[in-house]
């Protein structure tokens, strides 16, 4: 059996109150941890959280359905941007 182990090396350091730090030691003890692992655990987890929508898109089935029709369809004709396509690039060539 292979064991693999991590090895932290970059540090990350936090300022609490009196008050936040009792309650994160409390919180540390009651899951049988280290602050460490604690800490950096509960901080991955809310960092997923957070990023979830910037790096994922989840669609329910019906959901999806409607999205995949969406994009099965013909594409529109804009006469609006048809027309800014065809004027010059104001970054093209000069003379």
């Amino acid at each position: 059996m292979t064991v693999y182990t991590r090895r932290r090396s970059r540090r990350l350091e936090v300022r609490t109150t009196d008050e936040e730090r009792s309650i994160i030691d409390a919180a540390v003890a009651a899951s049988d941890t280290d602050l460490t692992a604690f800490v950096v655990g509960c901080s991955l987890v809310e960092a997923r959280r957070v990023l979830a929508d910037r790096t994922q898109f989840t669609l329910s089935a019906e959901a999806l359905k409607a999205w995949e029709e969406l994009n099965a369809a013909p594409a529109r004709s804009l006469p609006g941007v048809v027309a800014l396509m065809s004027r010059p690039s104001p970054f093209g060539q000069r003379p």
